[in-house]
């Protein structure tokens, strides 16, 4: 099916309105400290506009009102993000909560424990209500689980969100909560941003606290745990507290203000397949650049970062595939005859398949490969500040486009296409964001991706305030266009 086919198919965008809907976390907060508003306050209204947005959206995984509602009564306002309500992505443990990975397998499965980060965030003041949808273990980029079903784009819910974070950005670009916690292995908080008009950030390798097991994982180093916004604001506010104090990278502390300098950026067209994007995502990046050149900066044409990219993505699953037979050997060994294989999807039946007889030889296999490619990419990176493209080669797509169930070799060639500009960032550990500056001609969101070498995360927040200045798009959200000229998005 079409953009324009879509476009037309009648679906109204999904916004939940109240008088908070347009409040960032940021200035909740700040509501809270001054008294105009109680945490308590905050919560119920987010509770009721996901009894609102739900129905239509299928964003939330799970809700425990009753442990916010506690959680509100007694939170500090002393917290950066004091009384702000959340959803946490559900791949983090909480205790209490389900943790239930988007997967059949571990339903009724609860957080037993937390972690640094998720300690962190309770200590700026977050108070979590629930978890968010997500793709089984995080491994598609579109959340239509077998578990849960499809989770629809707020701006035309015949849509994908994208994925593996598209219960978070579903939540957040339908209103239901100002901002919710992501992750991103490798472009799964910066592209379900871009298709829902967000502004997605992924810090560097080794900014943030410790989620726990998974970071000490092979496959792990490469996932880097954020949030989703509308305001660049809010996301610098949820960096500042969750990143390590004590890591070899000095902390970034809360930024504030735009960039002072000037940059030199490197801009580019094809993906890392050397593969060209839509003629609206093309022209898009092109009112970027003029965009980016009219504050100063420097441009320059470039040709991205070089690395063997068919090599690269085939141990990127391959590495991923050891992870899930190291799962399921565990399973089986815990469970016994209780263990059903068939409770996982095809598609991560199939990944673990790619592990063969010796899973360490060839999860080391696979690292070295990375390993290559991060080295090329960085040597690559070439004389300049920061590297620009797109985020996603084209808009949201349809839903029922890709799914769990579809062959692997098909899952693989379209998470390549999804992924061809944002992958690389989490191979080498860059900070990166997809920032949404533009819309295509039927109102759809395009991000465009800015990446900085890693531990230059204060440089692109920097000029992300710089950018959201320029071109605000905090009016923007599903259904805007109503409110502007009278016309359908």
């Amino acid at each position: 099916m079409s953009n324009d086919e879509l476009g037309s198919s009648g679906f109204e965008p999904v916004w939940v309105e109240d008088a908070l809907s347009d409040v960032d976390a940021v200035e909740q907060a700040e509501w809270v400290r001054e008294g105009r508003v109680s945490p308590v306050e905050l919560v119920e209204a987010a509770l009721r506009r996901i009894e609102l947005a739900q129905p239509r959206v299928n964003a939330v995984a799970s809700l425990d009102a009753d442990v916010a509602r506690e959680r509100a009564r007694t939170v500090s306002s002393n917290g950066l993000l004091a009384g702000v309500p959340t959803l946490l992505k559900d791949l983090l443990a909480y205790p209490g909560l389900p943790c239930e990975y988007g997967s059949r397998a571990f339903a009724g499965q609860r957080g037993q424990a937390g972690s640094d980060y998720t300690a962190a965030l309770d200590g700026g003041g977050l108070v979590v209500l629930g978890k968010s949808a997500t793709s089984e273990l995080g491994l598609l980029g579109t959340t239509e689980s077998l578990a849960r079903g499809a989770t629809h784009n707020p701006w035309d819910p015949l849509r994908s969100p994208g994925g593996s974070s598209g219960g978070a950005v579903a939540a957040v670009a339908s209103g239901m909560v100002p901002v919710a916690h992501a992750s991103d292995g490798g472009g799964s908080i910066r592209g379900p941003a871009s298709l829902c008009g967000l502004f997605g950030f992924k810090p560097s390798r080794g900014r943030e606290r410790s989620t726990g097991l998974a970071s000490q994982t092979p496959f792990g180093r490469l996932v880097s745990d954020h949030c989703v916004s509308r305001t660049v604001r809010d996301s610098a506010a949820w960096l500042c507290v969750t990143e390590r104090v004590d890591g070899a990278m000095a902390p970034v502390g809360y930024v504030m203000q735009p960039i002072a300098r000037r940059l030199r950026i490197g801009w580019y067209r094809r993906t890392a397949f050397g593969a060209e994007s839509e003629r609206e995502v093309d022209e898009a990046l092109g009112r970027t650049v003029a965009l980016c050149a009219a504050l100063g900066h420097e441009l320059v044409e470039c040709e991205g970062p070089r690395f063997d990219a068919p090599a690269a993505s085939t141990a990127f699953f391959d590495l991923a595939g050891t992870m899930m037979a190291g799962l399921f050997g565990q399973l089986q060994r815990a469970s016994g005859d209780a263990f059903d294989l068939e409770r996982f999807e095809p598609f991560t039946r199939a990944l673990a398949g790619r592990a063969g007889g010796d899973p360490d030889s060839a999860a080391q296999a696979a690292l070295t490969i990375l390993a290559q490619a991060e080295q090329a990419a960085n040597a690559s990176f070439g004389p300049v500040d920061v590297l620009l493209c797109p985020t996603t080669p084209f808009p949201a797509f349809a839903l029922g486009r890709i799914g769990p169930d579809a062959p692997e070799a098909e899952v693989i060639r379209f998470t390549q296409a999804l992924a061809g500009y944002t992958a690389i960032a989490s191979l080498a550990g860059w900070c990166a964001m997809s920032v949404p500056l533009t819309e295509s001609p039927a109102g759809l969101p395009i991000g465009m991706h800015f990446a900085a070498r890693r531990g230059e995360d204060a440089t692109l927040l920097a000029l992300a305030y710089e950018l959201e200045r320029a071109a605000p798009w905090r009016a923007r959200r599903p259904g805007w266009r109503k409110d502007v000229d009278g016309a359908a998005a």
